[in-house]
C-alpha cells in the first residue's frame, strides 16, 4: 500500500495563489524555490496578520513544500512544513470561515500531518481533515478541488471507516466532471485504478494528466511505475 504520506501530493492543487512560479516549483520538485517563496510569504503574513488572503498564501506554499518534501522522502521536513501551514490556514479560516478554498486547504494540511505523524496524527488531525473538506464541499458544491481532496481522503480511508477506492474514484470522476482540465484529478484517478489492478486504464489516466500538465515530475514517476499492458 502506498504510504499515507502521499496524501495531498495531488490534492494540494493550484488554487489561484497568483504566483505561477509556485506551481512550477512544485511540479519540478524545486525545494529551493519553494523555500524562497515561503520566506517572502511568511514576511507578508507577519506584516498583515488580519489579512485572510496573506495567511492563505502562506498556508498554500507551506503545503506545497510539505508535499514535495514527502515526495522526496523527507518526512520530518514534510511534517514541519505542514504544521506551519496549518497555523496559517487556521488563521485564514478564522478570518473568513465561509471560504470553501480556505477550508479545503486546512483539511488538506491536516491530512498531510496525519501522513507524517502516524496514529498520533490520526487522533489529533483526523477530525480536522474530514470536517474541513466536507465544509469546503458544503460551501461550494461545484469545487473540483474540494472533491479531489475528498477523494484522496477516501483513497486512504478503509471502507469500514466510510471510505474506500470505489468512493475515491467517484470523487475523482466528479472532480474531472467539474474541471476536465484538472491534471491532479487524473493523476489520482490513475493511482486509484492502479490500486484496483487496472494498469492499462491507470496509464491512460496518467498520460492524460501529463498531457494537461507535462511538467509534473510526480506524475511522470507514477507512469513509470505502472506496467504497460
Amino acid at each position: 500500500m502506498m504510504r499515507l504520506s502521499i496524501f495531498l501530493s495531488a490534492a494540494v492543487v493550484w488554487a489561484g495563489s497568483g504566483n505561477p512560479e509556485l506551481q512550477i516549483a512544485r511540479d519540478r520538485q524545486d525545494r529551493a524555490t519553494l523555500e524562497r517563496i515561503a520566506v517572502e510569504y511568511r514576511t507578508a503574513a507577519e506584516k498583515q496578520p488580519s489579512d485572510a488572503n496573506s495567511q492563505y498564501q502562506l498556508a498554500l506554499v507551506e503545503s506545497y513544500g510539505a508535499e514535495v518534501a514527502v515526495e522526496l522522502r523527507d518526512k520530518a521536513k514534510g511534517r514541519e512544513l505542514a504544521e506551519a501551514g496549518i497555523k496559517a490556514a487556521e488563521k485564514a479560516v478564522a478570518l473568513n470561515s465561509n471560504s470553501s478554498e480556505f477550508n479545503r486547504l486546512l483539511g488538506t494540511l491536516c491530512g498531510q500531518m496525519i501522513s507524517s505523524a502516524g496514529l498520533t496524527g490520526v487522533l489529533k488531525y483526523g477530525k480536522c481533515a474530514l470536517n474541513s473538506i466536507n465544509k469546503a464541499i458544503e460551501l461550494d458544491p461545484k469545487s473540483s478541488d474540494a472533491y479531489l481532496s475528498h477523494g484522496v481522503g477516501n483513497y486512504y480511508r478503509p471502507s469500514t471507516f466510510g471510505g474506500g477506492i470505489e468512493l475515491a474514484m467517484k470523487d475523482f470522476q466528479k472532480a474531472i466532471e467539474l474541471n476536465p482540465k484538472s491534471a491532479d484529478a487524473y493523476l489520482w484517478l490513475g493511482l486509484a485504478l492502479r490500486k484496483e489492478n487496472k494498469p492499462a486504464e491507470a496509464r491512460k489516466a496518467f498520460e492524460k494528466s501529463l498531457e494537461l500538465n507535462p511538467n509534473r515530475v510526480w506524475t511522470k514517476q507514477q507512469l513509470e511505475k505502472t506496467p504497460a499492458p
